[in-house]
Order: structure tokens, then C-alpha cells, then sequence
């Protein structure tokens, strides 16, 4: 694969189905996945990275005395591939502000609700509790601000009567292995950027709930 393809490190917490979607787009796509790195040694994804031959890095967070710690371990595993891009797929830690820094502008995350909304967890349950009519998922740059960083994008679903958390978060799922993979091709293109605290993409600023990928 030629050095022109953005070199990706992909950091995972759990069953990585967001992984497998970019794994499999990565395929035919402008991006290369160079690394898999994995807080969590029983992360199913960390098996779908070695199905692939993908390079893994397991770094415990139970391993380190704080967060500090565990950042800087994390933070040296990503940068044994030098990557273009870090890209934050079901990650389950709160990153420190040192190590937001150190990528500032070529780390993104993926959170299943339409952002600001419901930041954090349990964001399908509290879509239900608050009577929403949609729901939905937005990818965004990584900043200090826990899933604060402008959005690039999102995409949406309807609130059925009948849902559960269960079943919306399915629904949303599903959005989110088609997103994420397109914002990563954007980024690899060159077409997506951020200065100060204002994502670009195509040389023009995104308005705050990026682009509407279906409105």
C-alpha cells in the first residue's frame, strides 16, 4: 500500500464493530489501519485487527498508578506507527489535556447522539426518557471538552413509539458503521481540517452540527 495513504491508528475499548467498518471500507478507500490499540486486554476488536493482520498494542489502564500514566503509555503505543490520523472507535477513557494536544487536529470520536445533545453515557436511554423525536450519531474532532470538539458530521434516525434503548441503539449503530468511515476518507483526502476550534471541511467552516448527512 503507497506511503500517500493516511496511516491510521484505530484505539478501541470493547467489541470494535466500529473497527470492522472501517477495516472493511479501509479496503478500497484513502486510508490505511496501521495499528489497533486497546485499553481493554478482552477486547473482541483487538481479534478482529489480528483477522486483518493488523498490528495491536494492548495497554491496560489497570496498569498505571493515574491517568497521567496511562496517557502517556497510550500515547507512546500510537506513536510506534506514527499515524496520520487517531481515530477514537467505542474507546471507554477519559483522555487527559496533554494528550488531547499532543494530536490536536488528527483525533476524532465517534458519539451515538446528535452532539451537543447528551454527551457521555446511557445517551440512548436519556433520548428516550426526553420524549426526542429523532435520535441520531456525530462524528467530532477530540478536544478537552468531553465530546465537546466541533462536530463534523451526523447522521440521523427516528424515535419509534415502540423503542427500547436496546433497539434504538441498533438503529444507530447502523449509522455509525456508515459515517465514520466516510469522515475518515474525508480526512485522509485532505479535505477535512480544523483551526482553533473550528472544523473545516473543503476550506469551508461546518456550521455547529457539521454536515447533515441525511437531514
Amino acid at each position: 500500500m503507497p506511503d500517500s495513504y493516511c496511516h491510521t491508528v484505530v484505539v478501541i475499548s470493547g467489541s470494535g464493530s466500529n473497527l470492522q467498518a472501517l477495516i472493511d471500507a479501509s479496503v478500497a478507500s484513502n486510508f490505511k489501519i496501521s495499528r489497533v490499540v486497546s485499553n481493554n486486554p478482552d477486547a473482541f476488536g483487538l481479534e478482529r485487527a489480528a483477522r486483518d493482520n493488523i498490528p495491536t498494542s494492548m495497554v491496560n489502564h489497570r496498569d498505571y498508578e493515574n491517568r497521567e500514566e496511562f496517557d502517556l503509555a497510550l500515547q507512546k503505543a500510537i506513536d510506534e506507527s506514527q499515524p496520520d490520523l487517531v481515530v477514537l472507535a467505542g474507546f471507554m477513557r477519559i483522555l487527559g489535556q496533554q494528550f488531547v494536544k499532543a494530536y490536536a487536529g488528527r483525533i476524532i470520536n465517534i458519539h451515538p447522539s446528535l452532539l451537543p445533545k447528551y454527551p457521555g453515557i446511557n445517551t440512548h436511554q436519556r433520548a428516550l426518557d426526553a420524549k426526542d423525536k429523532e435520535h441520531g450519531v456525530s462524528v467530532h474532532f477530540v478536544t478537552e471538552e468531553l465530546d465537546g470538539g466541533p462536530v463534523i458530521a451526523q447522521d440521523r434516525v427516528p424515535v419509534l413509539k415502540e423503542d427500547t434503548a436496546e433497539s434504538l441503539a441498533e438503529r444507530v449503530l447502523e449509522k455509525e458503521h456508515l459515517l465514520y468511515p466516510k469522515v475518515v476518507s474525508w480526512f485522509a483526502a485532505g479535505r477535512l481540517g480544523l483551526a482553533g476550534n473550528q472544523a473545516f471541511l473543503d476550506g469551508e467552516p461546518l456550521p455547529p452540527g457539521g454536515i447533515q448527512v441525511h437531514p
